[in-house]
């Protein structure tokens, strides 16, 4: 008899936990496949620490290989579920598509950053729901505070070091705490020229900090962001996001380039393909987390409206407690339907108190009921997370301790660029990679978003995940490209794109030409003819054997020298055809990639004829240079004017008179 097989989509809270609590019931007698876009479980109450700069990123993840030996891990993220067939397909991480097969489906994909229709939120702000966000979040803060400090505008230094978090829900408060000590620790080793200190604002509509929580927490919470500087603004949210700053609802106009979306979560988009009944974009479900009319259809955390028995008529809020509560559940649930368990439990709850880390020694929390702050919330608080996470307390011990007596790193390492992160996306839990494949249900961040926040960066276009991305490091979005001077854009393939290629023109139209796939790969730049600012195209076997570009005489290029000429380090030779000089012929068209703010492509350095040799005309010798396939429809060019003779001597080195007898050349050439 074969053994049933289980799927779990989603390794978050719930997922995890279901994961783990079905392999210890099973014990074997089930096959359990976890599909996931990571490979680990991601401890998110300490994500604002990482974005500090207290923990290091693998301190709060946990492997799912390591820790769920038993459950078969697939990486991908689900893109259809055909329900009548029992099948879900699925995108690997490389584009690769794929299917699963199973008997039960358990649903805990989990949930994404919430959007509102506020103009230039989308472009401009990043949300704070996976590990690539919060690496991004410290190493622009880190970026501003280092720009700022070395601004002479004060307006601009102002506009660095403003910090605007929206949403005074759990994740908004802790940012913003966390976010003030941060900053105001690296203002105090690298002081501002104007004596100015880092301003953090957080803003909601609702009347509080912490609205959903008790309001002695709520009190405690304001009260230390206030002593701590940030300026809580309740009932005020943001109308719209530019470049330069943010509109308030009661009209100011704040300067700043960092602005931080944590008004809440809305489920994962996947569960609104299904056509079941939803409420409020959850999956409803029964007590026992099964959708009704599918009893090999499970749901549970955030994606999942779970009636609350303990409150009729409500649902179970969308929190890490709940949902890894509803993992347990769910598992032996699933376990029972198969007969490898008990019999099915309802859902139910005792709400055990919350608690919310406010940096430092500083905390709020009523574990219990019992309403604490300042140390002993503090010490409560820390104890929660070592007791919940599955792994890993005695390295995040560690980094409390060392954070205690040695002050934090505060450097920008750019591992995640602004357009790696766009706020509207399926998966904040996976940095988006350039020419990488499109991800499901993504309206992606519009094209503000590369002039708007990796003006600032350093970083790429503004259309992350598109099939046809922009390089890294180049201007624009989505399948077209302007370059300065064109006047139009040129649309690009796919191919150029994925390879980091610049577009390509004519010469002298401010673009350089279509390089090939060779020329991109060994980082060749391309040439010219004698004359036009361009080195000339080298092929090949000219730039592996490490021979300067040569030309005609009097050009300031030096000849053009064949192949056994440049192995035996003769020379330019003497002759010239009508194709060409001697040895091997020019395989070139002009012009080659274009030069930055010069027109034509790029020149040499402080020298005309591309590229030169360090301080000798003639060309850029060895070391990966043009040459190879030629680049794609593009004429020959004319042959050099004037044969090398002697009125007009070939520039270079000067000509050996022991030169060996070409036989030899050939009989060493080929051993």
């Amino acid at each position: 008899m074969s053994r049933p097989r289980i799927l779990i989509v989603g390794a978050g809270f719930a997922g995890y936990r279901t994961a783990r609590t079905l392999s210890r019931l099973t014990r074997g007698r089930a096959h359990i496949t976890l599909l996931n876009p990571t490979d680990y479980f991601l401890y998110l109450p300490l994500l604002p620490q990482v974005a500090a700069g207290i923990l290091e990123p693998r301190r709060v993840t946990v492997s799912l290989s390591d820790s769920l030996p038993d459950v078969r891990l697939v990486l991908g993220e689900a893109e259809r579920i055909d329900l009548d067939d029992g099948i879900l397909r699925y995108t690997g991480p490389e584009g690769e598509e794929g299917s699963l097969s199973y008997d039960r489906l358990v649903l805990a994909a989990g949930s994404v950053n919430k959007l509102l229709p506020i103009p230039g939120v989308a472009e401009h702000a990043h949300g704070f729901r996976g590990l690539p966000e919060a690496l991004y979040l410290r190493d622009h803060v880190t970026r501003q505070v280092e720009l700022a400090a070395s601004a002479e505008d004060p307006e601009a230094c102002a506009a660095r070091c403003t910090f605007v978090v929206v949403g005074a829900g759990y994740t908004g408060t802790e940012v913003a705490a966390h976010g003030q000590m941060f900053t105001d620790a690296q203002v105090r080793k690298h002081p501002l020229r104007q004596g100015m200190r880092p301003r953090w604002m957080l803003l909601d509509v609702a009347p509080r900090v912490l609205p959903e929580m008790d309001e002695k927490l709520s009190a405690t919470a304001d009260r230390v962001l206030r002593q701590r500087g940030v300026d809580v603004r309740m009932g005020t949210s943001v109308k719209e996001a530019t470049h330069d700053g943010v509109v308030l609802t009661d009209g100011e106009f704040v300067e700043t380039r960092t602005l931080v979306w944590c008004v809440g979560v809305r489920p994962d988009p996947l569960v609104e393909s299904l056509g079941l009944p939803m409420e409020k974009g959850r999956l409803l479900v029964d007590p026992h987390l099964r959708v009704p009319g599918r009893p090999e259809l499970f749901a549970c955390g955030d994606v999942a409206a779970v009636p609350d028995l303990e409150n009729p008529g409500s649902y179970t809020p969308m929190t890490a407690q709940h949902a890894w509560r509803h993992g347990k559940i769910a598992a032996e649930n699933v376990a029972a339907s198969l007969g490898l368990g008990g019999s099915r439990k309802p859902y139910r709850h005792r709400d055990l108190g919350f608690v919310v880390d406010l940096g430092g020694a500083k905390a709020a929390a009523n574990p219990l009921g019992v309403t604490l702050s300042g140390v002993p919330a503090g010490a409560v608080t820390r104890g929660y997370h070592l007791a919940a996470m599955p792994g890993n307390r005695v390295r995040v011990a560690a980094d409390w301790l060392l954070d205690a007596v040695l002050p934090r790193q505060a450097v920008q390492l750019g591992l995640v660029r602004s357009w790696s992160v766009p706020l509207d996306t399926s998966s904040p839990e996976v940095a988006r990679v350039a020419g990488g494949p499109g991800r499901r249900a993504d309206a992606r961040s519009g094209p503000g978003a590369a002039l708007a926040a990796d003006t600032d960066d350093g970083g790429g276009p503004g259309r992350a995940g598109s099939p046809d991305e922009p390089a890294k490091g180049q201007p624009g979005s989505g399948t077209t490209q302007v370059r300065p001077g064109s006047g139009a854009a040129r649309p690009r393939s796919e191919p150029e794109t994925a390879k980091g290629r610049p577009l390509a023109g004519p010469p002298g139209s401010g673009h350089g030409q279509l390089r090939s796939e060779w020329e991109t790969a060994k980082g060749r730049p391309l040439a010219g003819p004698p004359g036009s600012g361009h080195g000339e195209l080298r092929s090949e076997w000219e730039t592996a054997k490490g021979r300067p570009l040569a030309g005609p005489p009097g050009s300031g290029h030096g000849e053009l020298r064949s192949e056994w000429e440049t192995a035996k380090g003769r020379p330019a030779a003497a002759t010239a055809t009508a194709a060409g000089t001697a040895g091997e012929p020019v395989r070139s068209r002009p012009v080659g990639e274009a030069a930055k703010n010069q027109p034509g492509g790029e020149p040499a350095r402080n020298q005309t004829g591309g590229e030169p040799a360090k301080n000798q005309p003639g060309g850029e010798p060895a070391k990966n240079q043009p040459g190879g396939e030629p680049a794609k429809n593009q004429p020959a060019p004319a042959p050099p004017p004037h044969p090398p003779g002697p009125d007009h001597p070939a520039p270079g080195p000067v000509k050996r008179t022991d030169v060996p007898d070409d036989s030899d050349d050939f009989t060493k050439g080929d051993s």
